[in-house]
């Protein structure tokens, strides 16, 4: 018979959300987040891919989180349950926080990053950048808006990837198609102007952006003056419009599938 201390110790640790390890599993981290949530039961499963999040420096960094850690760790758990449900790919249900000064970020072939638009960059992390990406990595960017924040984003690119320039993604491009056929292209805003302008900070005009290699692969997927992270996060709020998330959803993960087969 199993002792009833320990029954008790297994439901406590299913109610914290705490995994075989006795804690949440980014609970180091959660300070930095806007918006973490409880751990899933299958929280520390092993499967064939992650959403892993760059966890990077900036002088915005604030008291209550910090810069990189918007929208976390909720937004990527929604996106990833959208993955598993919409596609036969392995995923786990949580995200990895991937350290930019962490030679493990070559463990992840996919990369997430908010507000890198003032993202501070030192040289050994825009080395490791860019072997990173030479190495075959995939980063997207998201949820940075405003011609200041693309100057400051444009800056750490030049620096990563000197003389690569930053280009306009036509509809035709094949990231669009991967899985689904995106010939839409919608403006998709963070909750906090989905019922206002739609957009935020001056940036009126939506970009889908890239940085390609000398073969033409996207290493770098930029979604400028919008915002997915929020539409995955609000996805099941009443509130939050339906069409702007469920195209949030489809991008991402034309975007994931993109990366992992290109």
């Amino acid at each position: 018979m199993v002792p009833r201390w320990v029954l008790g110790a297994l439901t406590l640790s299913v109610l914290l959300g705490a995994g075989p390890h006795g804690q949440r599993r980014w609970a180091m981290y959660e300070g930095e987040m806007q918006d973490p949530v409880d751990d899933p039961p299958d929280a520390w499963e092993k499967t064939e891919f992650a959403f892993a999040r760059l966890r990077f420096r900036s002088p915005r960094d604030g008291f209550y989180y910090s810069r990189w850690g918007i929208d976390a760790n909720r937004s990527e758990r929604q996106f990833v349950q959208g993955l598993r449900r919409l596609t036969r790919l392995h995923t786990r249900s949580v995200e990895e926080i991937v350290d930019i000064d962490s030679d493990r970020i070559y463990e992840w072939p996919w990369l997430y990053a908010v507000a890198a638009g003032d993202w501070a960059l030192t040289e050994s992390q825009v080395l490791r950048l860019r072997h990173y990406l030479e190495r075959g990595g995939f980063l997207m960017v998201d949820d940075f808006h405003g011609e200041g924040e693309w100057r400051g984003f444009a800056g750490g690119v030049a620096r990563i990837l000197p003389g690569r320039p930053i280009v306009e993604l036509e509809d035709s491009h094949p990231i669009f198609h991967v899985l689904f056929d995106l010939k839409e292209r919608l403006q998709v805003p963070g909750q906090n102007v989905v019922h206002g302008p739609g957009y935020e900070r001056g940036g009126v005009v939506p970009h889908w952006r890239a940085v390609l290699d000398g073969k033409g692969r996207v290493q770098i997927a930029i979604c400028f003056n919008m915002d997915l992270g929020d539409a995955w996060e609000f996805a099941d709020d009443p509130d939050y419009p339906e069409r702007f998330a469920s195209h949030a959803y489809r991008l991402g993960i034309n975007y994931v599938l993109y990366a992992l087969t290109h």
